[in-house]
């Protein structure tokens, strides 16, 4: 089980048993290929949580009342192989009890174990924001790579599982090995020429799934909006851009990752934007739960 600690996330006062919405950090940067620092990530994205009104007047919800719970962090792995198996462990009971996971990271390749401790039959897509295409076979030697992740959840789902936003940076074989294979993705020119509404609903008519998962590399927004992160890319997504993708995708969403927020490189800006997209994404998602009528995203 993972270490209990203090901070907790804002508002997680459910028991696991009680909650629906379940929190956990994965406090691993050892495939981070330029700047580290994403192991501090989801303590500071707790820290930033408690800056926000737990009211949201958008959906009349009250965090503090939507039964969430924080399980803690993982502990701090050796390898990339290690931290697949044991984020696995942690996460696959949660999806098995119909648990909502969101998983602050640590670096991208924390997430493709979180979508494959998933049931198979789970009929679960993913919306994979990045900056990068993140499809390479192999980085350094390690196919478990942040470098790789993408890739990783089109073998484990296939490509028309996977649809990639927000990027505008591959290398050549990427290109040429998705050429192949086919996984879909709107780069952030798309996104910049045809407006986010549109790219996101294209994105979720190509994922025919009943359930979808996001995973966000803090890396799609624009540095200029979240600038500590491990490989900033000029160009990106603004944070209401992100907040669409949630929006539009909440009546499917089952589950949430955070990656790449790097404490070192921040005044605070980007960790407070990710606890605070993890906390639209859990009002949002619950007024839905709910049934209730929510204002247009």
């Amino acid at each position: 089980m993972p270490a209990t600690h203090l901070p907790t996330f804002a508002d997680a006062s459910a028991s696991l048993k009680e909650a629906h919405y379940v929190i956990l950090g994965v406090p691993f940067d050892r495939t981070t290929s330029f700047r580290p620092g994403a192991r501090f990530g989801p303590d500071a994205i707790r820290q930033q949580s408690w800056n926000f009104e737990p009211y949201n007047f958008e959906t009349g919800l009250d965090l503090s009342e939507v039964p969430v719970h924080d399980l803690g962090n993982a502990e701090e792995f050796g390898s990339a192989e290690e931290m697949v198996r044991g984020v696995r462990e942690l996460v696959k009971p949660l999806w098995e009890d119909g648990k909502f996971p969101i998983v602050f990271g640590g670096d991208h390749a924390c997430a493709p174990p979180v979508v494959e401790s998933a049931p198979r039959d789970a009929s679960l897509g993913v919306l994979y924001l990045d900056a990068h295409l993140d499809f390479r076979e192999s980085y350094l030697g390690d196919r478990r790579s942040h470098a790789c992740s993408a890739r990783r959840m089109v073998e484990h789902l296939g490509a028309s599982r996977v649809v990639v936003l927000g990027v505008r940076s591959m290398s050549r074989d990427e290109k040429e090995d998705n050429d192949r294979l086919g996984m879909p993705y709107f780069s952030t020119y798309d996104i910049h020429r045809d407006g986010i509404r549109s790219v996101v609903t294209r994105a979720l008519e190509r994922l025919a799934t009943d359930r979808v998962y996001i995973t966000l590399d803090i890396d799609g927004i624009d540095p200029a909006y979240a600038p500590a992160t491990g490989t900033p890319e000029p160009f990106g997504m603004t944070p209401l851009d992100v907040k669409t993708v949630i929006d539009l995708a909440a009546p499917r969403l089952a589950g949430l990752d955070i990656m790449e927020v790097s404490p070192p490189w921040d005044q605070g800006n980007t960790s407070s934007l990710a606890a605070r997209l993890a906390r639209e994404a859990i009002l949002r998602v619950e007024g839905h739960r709910q049934g209730r009528t929510l204002p247009p995203p």
